[in-house]
């Protein structure tokens, strides 16, 4: 079933929304859930509740992108978890890693005082991944959207993990110069 028909469904309220959902990106969203969360049963819970965020916000919501909804509430819901588990319990992950890594770029979003300089700072990382080859961006996206571990980055793209690391190195310099040159204080 296409997105669309799929959208038509929530918007119609009829639960087989949920099913058709289950059925096209039930594997994309836990995979983005598990990255993070490394547990199971968890990435399960934020699946589940990804589907309960979709149907209480489709309607009024229309995403034109579905894949990317779900993704978003997925991940969102997964590093709320995660925060949440890593308070009762302090230990390191991937995932800290990811954080830190990315922290070294860009400073904690909470500290952006208004909305509107949180858009500003989307766009110019926006911008910026625009200007990187894609093959790179490829890399970006898998390890600072999606949660992937290096190891699965370099098998994916056939590439050594050390060339993963590099790259992600770089590319977080290469990010960091970009967003001092257009203003922002990290």
């Amino acid at each position: 079933m296409d997105d669309s028909a799929i959208v038509q469904l929530y918007w119609d309220r009829d639960k087989m929304a949920i099913d058709e959902t289950s059925k096209k990106y039930g594997r994309y969203c836990e995979t983005i859930a598990n990255n993070i969360l490394g547990n199971r049963e968890d990435a399960e819970e934020c699946v589940n509740d990804t589907y309960l965020n979709a149907w209480n916000s489709i309607p009024p919501q229309k995403p034109q992108m579905l894949a990317a909804y779900l993704g978003k509430i997925t991940r969102n819901l997964s590093f709320n978890l995660y925060k949440k588990n890593r308070a009762k319990k302090r230990g390191g992950s991937h995932v800290t890693l990811i954080l830190d890594e990315l922290e070294e770029v860009i400073s904690n979003s909470e500290s952006l005082d208004e909305r509107y300089q949180r858009k500003e700072l989307i766009d110019a990382i926006n911008s910026f991944l625009k200007t990187v080859p894609i093959s790179k961006r490829k890399l970006f996206v898998c390890r600072y959207w999606y949660g992937d571990d290096v190891k699965d980055i370099a098998t994916r793209f056939r590439i050594s993990e050390s060339n993963v690391s590099v790259s992600l190195n770089r590319l977080r310099k290469k990010l960091h110069n970009y967003l001092l040159e257009r203003g922002f204080e990290l």
